[in-house]
């Protein structure tokens, strides 16, 4: 493991076949030989993070154009980010729409969302919508890491039966599809996906090995402290620093998962259960899971990931912020002015816990600035006005700019009925992944390069 330079597919290695990947590290640039020269040799990487039953729109979408547009309640929490955020209006998913299905809006608006497609509408086993923009890349570029795609998500959904008006819960209940018929239904346990980025070296730990570590409360960095201070012991101040840093972090993520497994209080919501060892609280869960997104991210161990914040048309309830009512019974509020404030207070708790997201990864150095400087993060919903159910303007916040390939910090308004596809296709040009459409789209997403 140890020579002149690091392989930046090195494991930290120990008992029971605990294995631990690494963040960026100064002493890795070498390891990347022409890629080095450029001045940072870290991979872009591409996430989508998917809200539910729409937004308050009036709060969402500034007045002005441009890099002087004003800071709505709802995108408040990312203010510290706006210099490195493209705030998009016009974009829509013209296939959510009804095209002559009737009901149906939110499993079309989340099957959509990625793909681009009207899915068929069947509550049976011949689902069909296409393949998603996230799946598109992992296809491409997922045998350059140790996973192709992370789904994540903070509901159970079922992926067989009738959730909306005819259509198959897999609609509902999935943004990411890797085939037109296959969905990838997201992970909402904590646990599995913590062990699933820190199994062992083939990365498949026995279940017993997981289980007696569990018993014993051991930390999977209990398993590979010797190979950590043996490395340690060849880096320099700055890498020593940064990998104290990551594996504390590691440590603080087991510990929050240990705890929701040790708290015996579950809390039934409407259509909403928990299971045991997942956070009762929607912020302490949320924050969990993008905190294992992160470390995704940084280790290298994926280039890919989505998370569904919540299954569209989702009951969740949020009495920590004073909303007792399930999310999707108040988004048809019909005009009701204080169900659009519960609302928009829902938007905005969600948006505090996309901060966080940001402020995490804004946080950790790689390569030449920041691991946020290296991704391409889309923020959004399938559905706008989730009371009329309209597929058109969608809300759709971009951050980090691909390495510096787009110019952030402005608020692009673009010509209605502009495919959203049209942008998932720039993104897979700068993931180095050429594709000529996807669902329904025109051609690139224009201006996310000019000043």
């Amino acid at each position: 493991m140890i020579g002149k330079s690091l392989n930046r597919r090195t494991f930290l290695r120990g008992a029971a076949g605990a294995a631990i990947g690494l963040p960026f590290l100064e002493a890795m640039r070498p390891a990347f030989g022409a890629a080095a020269k450029s001045g940072t040799a870290a991979p872009v990487r591409m996430a989508f993070t998917y809200v539910p039953n729409g937004i308050i729109m009036n709060n969402w979408t500034p007045a002005a154009e441009g890099a002087g547009f004003e800071i709505t309640p709802i995108l408040e929490p990312i203010a510290a980010y706006k210099n490195k955020s493209l705030l998009m209006t016009g974009l829509s998913q013209v296939n959510g729409r009804a095209l002559g299905d009737g009901p149906g809006d939110h499993a079309r608006a989340a099957s959509t969302f990625l793909t681009g497609v009207h899915p068929r509408k069947t509550a049976g086993a011949d689902i069909k919508v296409g393949i998603s923009a996230d799946q598109v890349a992992a296809q491409a570029i997922g045998a350059r890491t140790r996973f192709a795609s992370l789904e994540l998500g903070i509901e159970h959904g079922r992926i067989v039966g009738n959730c909306d008006s005819g259509y198959s819960c897999a609609y509902s209940n999935s943004i990411s599809w890797r085939t037109e018929s296959l969905p990838n239904p997201p992970e909402v346990n904590p646990r599995l996906v913590f062990e699933r980025l820190f199994g062992n070296a083939d990365f498949s730990e026995p279940a017993d090995v997981r289980a007696r570590r569990e018993r014993q409360r051991k930390s999977i960095l209990d398993y590979v402290r010797e190979d950590a201070a043996s490395l340690q012991g060849t880096l320099g101040s700055s890498d020593r620093r940064k990998l104290d840093e990551y594996l504390t972090s590691v440590r603080e993520i087991e510990k929050r998962i240990q705890m929701a497994e040790q708290s015996t209080t579950q809390t039934v919501q409407p259509d909403f259960e928990k299971p045991n060892g997942i956070p009762v609280e929607f912020t302490d869960h949320v924050r969990l899971m993008f905190d294992l997104m992160v470390v995704a991210f940084q280790t290298d161990a994926t280039r890919v990931a989505t998370f569904m914040m919540g299954r569209e048309g989702s009951n969740q309830t949020y009495r920590s912020i004073g909303v007792p009512d399930a999310h999707h019974g108040i988004s048809h509020h019909k005009g009701d002015v204080e169900k659009i404030e519960k609302l928009a207070k829902i938007n905005r708790h969600h948006m505090e816990q996309y901060a966080y997201f940001l402020g995490r990864l804004a946080s950790i150095k790689e390569g030449d600035g920041t691991l946020l400087d290296n991704c391409m993060l889309v923020y959004g919903s399938g559905l706008a006005d989730g009371n009329r159910h309209t597929h058109h303007d969608l809300p759709l916040l971009f951050t980090g700019s691909g390495q510096g390939a787009f110019q952030t910090g402005r608020h692009i308004k673009y010509a209605s009925e502009t495919p959203l596809t049209n942008l998932f296709l720039a993104m897979l040009d700068r993931m180095g992944v050429k594709a000529e459409t996807l669902g329904d789209s025109k051609g690139r997403l224009n201006y996310l390069t000019d000043l």
